[in-house]
Parts: structure tokens; C-alpha cells; sequence
């Protein structure tokens, strides 16, 4: 059931109760005071005649004809014959009987036995009683009538209250069903489906920006997924032929082995070219599954890292690691940085490895950290080659230098774990072309205060 439909029912709904509970209360008003009207017309015929029993049938009668009250008069005597010296309208349907006369002598009251009746009696001495009584007829079928006139009447208004307002919020309504419309075009998967215009009242338009902002999400969503299968298929290749080359060199070096011609010195040659293999082979996986890691390992468990001491101490290593090499270092104290300390650590011995792999032991290197606000800047640059390009994140298996071997070279994710560690610090990795006149790595991180 569409909205529109719910909401025309539960607006006739409400106001059919609405206005037939105000319209029943009318009408029970209405006839409680016909029937206070219809008791105070028996009481004065009644009270005409209790000062005088003996004239009180008289009087009775005289009241009766004087106000032409459409009521009817009986004695009913002690042997039981009934005698009517007035009839109203509306005849009895029973004969009135010392039972009715007992109930009805203190006040006007509806007795069983004699049913669309109001009774009081009224003792006239001798043992003899005269009941008074009016027919409630004309006030039961007013009633009836008054309560069809007020269903017709609710019925009409609950319509009327229908048309006025389709007509006020029809603007809505039909924006509304566009909106839902459209909501489940893009739940089918149909991404692209054009939003509905703007217009309708200010909850309809917020509910539209939202979809729309919904729906720009996903897009974003769908196209990060779409680049990130394309890039994991690349990947997958690039491990696969990486992986696929060492084995292919042992597996020719181990049938060069198994030959009965080779000599000692041919048999040692190989066996160390399988041994550097497999040590390529090794780092290369440790290269992927610390690439794994930093992707998939959780976010939370922080810790507060001294950014300062860990580079100084990794310049130290460095310099002693390379004391032949110029080393310039502007390390800002008490700089910090929350994050994993073991990702700050490959982080920072990543960068500096790649400087020592790549660069002439001779060539000049500066590091540089320092705090602007609330960013962490650290600069690592060297005055080796450089790169052939700069300022693009860096692919997997992909080496900037195309001259470089695959032992020269590394297995090509150095570059890429750097990048992917300063993600999941929160910051950034850029490169560009150092004064020195080789690369510049600058990292970008959010401040501890």
C-alpha cells in the first residue's frame, strides 16, 4: 500500500472518530435532557396532587389538559381493575400492575413491565393509586435519527477534510513517492537512476539531499572497489611473476646440478645463486605479508609514540651503518605521534634502507622533523639519482628505475610499504625532487599535543 493510500485512510479514520465521538456526545446531551424534560412534566402532574389525595385525580387530569402534556392517566384499584381517564399518543403495550405502582412511587423511573415508558405513581387514598406515564418514543427515534445525521455528517466532513488536504500536500505526496521510488531503484542496484527534483516541504528537501549524498557515497564506494579489484588483479599478477622467476632460476640451476658433467666450481656457483634467490624469494614474502598486515590488522590500540627519539635513533644506526656518507640532521625535541611504534620503526628503516640501496655511499642525506600546528612534517631526502617522475603513490613490483636489477633493486614494494605504513599512521607520503639533487620523501602526520 502505497503512502498516499495509508495516509487518506488514517486521515478518514481520525476524523470519522473525531467527529462521530462529538457528535455522540452531542446526542447523548440532547437526549438526557428530553428525558429530564419528559420526568419534569410527570412530576408536576404528580405533585398537583399530593397536598389533597382525595382531589388529587382532579387536579391530575386538569394539569394534564391545561399544559396538553401527551400523557397517559390510570387508577389502578386494589381488586385490580384499571381504570384510563386520560390516554396519550402512544397506548400502553401492557396493563400497569401493583408491582409497577410499588417501583414508581418516589421518583420517575423505566420499569420492564411496562416498556417505552416513563412511570411514577401517585397513592389517591381508598387503596387506590394513579400512575402516571409518557411514552419515550419520540425521544428514542430522535435519538436514531441524530445519530445518522451525525455518521452522514462525520462521513462528510472526514471526506471534505480528505480533499483539503491532497490538495495541500499533494506536492508532497507525489515528491514523496518519487523519493521512494527512486530509493528502491537504487536498492535494485540501479546506482545512475536521476534524483527527483527539489521541491516539497523542508523535511522532503533534507530528506533528499540526504539521498543524494547517499547515493554520491556509493558511487565513491563502487568506484574505490572497482580500482581496488582492478589493482589487487595487478598485483596478484606481479606476485605471481615475481615469484614465479627465483623458481624458475633454482629449478634450473637444481637440473644443472643434478647433471653428472658439472664441476665443483659450477655446482658452487649455482648453489650460491639459489641461496641469493631464496633470499630474494624470502624478503619478497615478508614484503607481502607486512603489506597484508598493515591493511588488514585493526586500527585501535594506539600508542603515543616520542616521533623525536625513534629518528634520532634510527640516524644513529644510519650513521654508523654509513660513516663515509654526509649526514645532516634537524630533529625538532618532544615531537609526538600517536600510532603502532613497530610501523614508525619499519617506517623510518624503510626510508633510510632505500637511501643506502640506491644512492653512492659518498652522497648527502638530511633528515628533517619538525611540528607545524597540528601536522608532523618528515623529510628524508639524499643526493643520489633521483626518480624519473614524482608526486605519483607508488605501485606494487613497480621500480621507478627500469635500469635497475631485481638485486639492485629490491622487489619493488619498498616504496609502496612506505606509503601504505603512512596511511595507517594517518598521514601521507609524497615525493619530489630534493636540492641535493636525488629524492625527497616527505611525511605527512597528525600531531599529538
Amino acid at each position: 500500500m502505497r503512502l498516499a493510500t495509508r495516509l487518506t485512510i488514517l486521515l478518514i479514520v481520525i476524523t470519522v472518530a473525531v467527529a462521530f465521538s462529538v457528535g455522540l456526545y452531542a446526542v447523548n446531551t440532547s437526549t438526557h435532557a428530553a428525558y429530564l424534560t419528559l420526568d419534569d412534566s410527570i412530576n408536576t402532574v404528580v405533585d398537583s396532587g399530593l397536598s389533597d389525595p382525595n382531589s388529587a385525580l382532579s387536579r391530575a387530569l386538569n394539569v394534564v389538559q391545561n399544559n396538553d402534556l401527551d400523557l397517559t392517566l390510570d387508577v389502578v384499584y386494589p381488586s385490580g381493575p384499571i381504570t384510563q381517564i386520560n390516554r396519550g399518543r402512544v397506548p400502553f403495550t401492557a396493563t400497569p400492575t401493583r408491582a409497577v405502582v410499588r417501583a414508581s412511587l418516589a421518583r420517575v423511573v423505566g420499569v420492564p413491565d411496562l416498556p417505552g415508558f416513563r412511570v411514577r405513581s401517585l397513592d389517591i387514598g381508598g387503596g387506590d393509586y394513579l400512575v402516571v406515564a409518557a411514552s419515550t418514543q419520540s425521544i428514542v427515534r430522535s435519538s436514531q435519527q441524530l445519530i445518522l445525521r451525525v455518521a452522514l455528517a462525520a462521513l462528510l466532513a472526514s471526506l471534505a477534510m480528505v480533499v483539503v488536504a491532497r490538495l495541500f500536500m499533494r506536492r508532497d505526496l507525489v515528491t514523496m513517492e518519487e523519493l521512494i521510488d527512486f530509493a528502491s531503484d537504487v536498492a535494485q542496484g540501479d546506482t545512475y537512476e536521476e534524483i527527483p527534483d527539489r521541491r516539497g516541504s523542508r523535511d522532503l528537501l533534507e530528506l533528499r539531499e540526504a539521498l543524494a549524498t547517499m547515493v554520491e557515497s556509493l558511487h565513491e564506494k563502487i568506484e574505490v572497489e572497482s580500482r581496488h579489484a582492478e589493482t589487487m588483479q595487478l598485483f596478484i599478477g606481479d606476485a605471481s611473476h615475481e615469484l614465479r622467476t627465483p623458481l624458475t632460476v633454482i629449478k634450473g640451476y637444481t637440473e644443472l646440478m643434478s647433471s653428472s658433467d658439472v664441476s665443483p666450481e659450477q655446482q658452487a656457483r649455482s648453489l650460491d645463486r639459489m641461496r641469493r634467490e631464496i633470499a630474494r624469494m624470502e624478503a619478497l614474502v615478508s614484503d607481502l605479508l607486512l603489506l597484508a598486515e598493515i591493511r588488514e590488522l585493526p586500527r585501535d590500540g594506539k600508542d603515543t609514540i616520542n616521533l623525536s627519539d625513534v629518528v634520532t635513533a634510527s640516524v644513529c644506526d644510519f650513521r654508523d651503518d654509513s660513516p663515509q656518507r654526509p649526514i645532516t640532521e634537524s630533529i625538532e625535541a618532544g615531537v609526538l605521534l600517536e600510532g603502532r611504534r613497530d610501523f614508525v620503526e619499519r617506517l623510518i628503516t624503510n626510508a633510510l634502507s632505500n637511501v643506502a640501496r640506491h644512492t653512492a655511499e659518498f652522497a648527502p642525506v638530511r633528515i628533517a622533523l619538525e611540528r607545524r600546528g597540528a601536522v608532523v612534517k618528515l623529510t628524508i631526502e639524499d643526493g643520489g639519482e633521483g626518480l624519473l617522475s614524482y608526486g605519483t603513490r607508488p605501485e606494487r613490483f613497480r621500480r621507478f628505475d627500469p635500469s635497475r636489477s631485481r638485486s639492485s633493486g629490491g622487489s619493488g614494494l619498498g616504496m609502496s610499504i612506505m606509503a601504505d605504513l603512512s596511511e595507517a599512521l594517518g598521514g601521507s607520503m609524497t615525493t619530489s625532487k630534493s636540492p641535493l639533487g636525488g629524492l625527497r620523501l616527505s611525511f605527512s602526520f597528525p600531531s599529538v599535543r
